[in-house]
Order: C-alpha cells, then structure tokens, then sequence
C-alpha cells in the first residue's frame, strides 16, 4: 500500500476516534440526558481524597510535610484508579486477613503489617517475582532457609501462608530490635536490614520520612498506608462492593501425612476433591508425589465444599 492509501486509512481511523470523543462529551448517548448528567460522566476521574491524619503501625505519619502528603497523595491514586487490582483485593482480603491477622497478634506484630502482605503479594499465595522471591510475603530462598523454611524439590513453604506468616514475624521482630520503630522495619523488608543501616548511617537519620531510598523503596511504605486507607473505608475512594460480593472464607479440614504420598490426585479423590483444588489449597506441594523420606510429618488442607 502506498503512502497515499496509508494517510487515507489514517484520516479514517482518525475522524472515527474524534467522532466518538465529541459524541461521548456531548451526551448524544442520551439526548434527554439533563446537563448536570453529561457533567458528572465527563468529570468523572476526580483526585482522591488525602486524609487530615493517618498512622502506620501506631506511629504518625507527618502528612503536615508537603513531601510525605504529595508522597501519600501519589499511591493513593495509583490504588484507588488502578480499578480491577484493588477490586480484586477489596474481595480476597477477608479471606486471608482472617488467617494472618491471628498470627500476626499471636507474634506481637501490629495489625498493619498485613497490609504489607497486600504490597509484597497482591494476596497471592502463588506470587513470584522476577528476582525470586515467592509467595505470600515474598521471601527469596536465602532468608526462607534462615526463618526456617523449608525448600526442596517437593516443598517450598514459601507459599504456605500459615507457616511463611511466622516467619515473616520473625524476620520483623528481628528488624525491630535494630530499630525500634515500625516504619523502619516496614521499610527494611524493602531494603532489608542492611540496606535501612546503610543509609540511616549515611543521611544521619532514624526517622523514615527523612531519608532517601531508591525509589521502590521510596514507595514501599506510602503504599502500604494507601492500601491501609483503600482498604479500611473502600467506599471512600469509590469503590461500592456489598459484602456478599467479597469472596467467603472456605472452611477446610486437615489431615496429617507422615509418609510417602505416591500420587496426590489419589489423595485428593478420597477426600472427596479433585486434584486441583488440592492444589490451590496446598500450593507448598511442588510436586505431584511426596517421598518424605525423612518420616516429617505434614498438615494438609481439605476444602469442605457443600
């Protein structure tokens, strides 16, 4: 096709979008729409809403500072316009908050770290990222091993929520003993432990809104408190979903194993399931067998469905 068929079929594709942005603006969808209508649809995107005060942890968060309210002001409308994932999360959280919050008060942690779970994970037990870091509260193999987390060819407790929620626990009371504040440590997950001293004892600061991150780290703990905030009142940020449209907590039961499993598709029928939800109730079983060799014994869910 030459240049003058190209610049024809641009012409076209062109007047068709402009066509589609004067009748959308003009309310020709609805000629007897009233004015005030056609206003609201094309005011619709709006700046969200920055609260007078807000906390993490129990600590202040200085929103006094034009930095930290602009700082706050920037993840509030990345979580509150980036509509399907904060659905998504609107409708998961009471699923996996009704299993980490009791751990988390169990450890002493404040309640707010479970929003750092949203951050790292998107409540996703099966989450992984490109430097390999997976699961819930995305360890990397190194530190899983040093919480005490088990990782071999058949088991990786990384994505077992119960058992990495301890030790993330673990790994935040031991932040906080070099610390002795929370804010730090939920920036030391980011940066690790080493990473916060580095710069605490170059900025010559303690405090987390003093300091310079790279920016992930930067970011890490503002968007923890905008998925606090989001989370916590989604109405507020325009986000309507009744209850019975989050997703429900699905009672289980468990069963010990303390031998070999020759084929979990097996195990799964006798219990009444198939082998996927299996699975996705277990997603620490890397493998479609378990050898155990060691005799170890191990706890595993069964959906109880109706």
């Amino acid at each position: 096709m030459g240049k003058k068929g190209w610049r024809i079929i641009l012409s076209l594709v062109l007047a068709v979008n402009v066509g589609v942005i004067i009748f959308l603006i003009s309310g020709s969808a609805n000629p007897e729409a009233p004015e005030a209508e056609k206003v609201e649809y094309i005011s619709k995107f709006r700046s969200v809403e920055i609260p007078d005060s807000a906390t993490f942890a129990g600590e202040r968060v200085p929103l006094d500072r034009f930095d930290v309210k602009e700082a706050l002001d920037r993840e509030l409308i990345v979580n509150s316009y980036f509509h399907s994932q904060t659905i998504r999360l609107i409708k998961l959280a009471p699923r996996y908050f009704k299993i980490i919050e009791p751990i988390l008060k169990e450890e002493g942690i404040p309640d707010d770290f479970k929003y750092l779970a949203v951050a790292e994970s998107g409540l996703d037990p099966r989450a992984e990222s490109y430097a390999g870091a997976i699961g819930f509260w995305q360890f990397l193999r190194g530190t899983a091993r040093d919480y005490g987390l088990e990782i071999n060819a058949e088991i990786d407790e990384r994505y077992h929520v119960e058992k990495a929620t301890y030790a993330a626990c673990d790994y935040l009371k031991d932040a906080y003993e070099k610390s002795n504040n929370w804010t730090m440590v939920a920036a030391a997950y980011n940066a690790g432990m080493r990473g916060v001293e580095r710069q605490v004892e170059r900025q010559k600061s303690t405090d987390y809104y003093d300091l310079l991150f790279v920016a992930e780290t930067q970011r890490y703990v503002f968007r923890i408190i905008a998925l606090k905030l989001v989370l916590q009142n989604p109405e507020r940020y325009n986000f309507i979903i009744g209850d019975e449209e989050k997703y429900p907590v699905i009672q289980t039961k468990e069963i010990e194993i303390s031998g070999k499993v020759d084929d979990f598709a097996d195990l799964a029928h006798e219990h009444g399931i198939n082998y996927k939800l299996l699975k996705d109730f277990n997603p620490w079983l890397r493998q479609n067998y378990l050898t155990n060799t060691s005799g170890k014994s191990y706890t595993i869910k069964i959906p109880l469905l109706d």
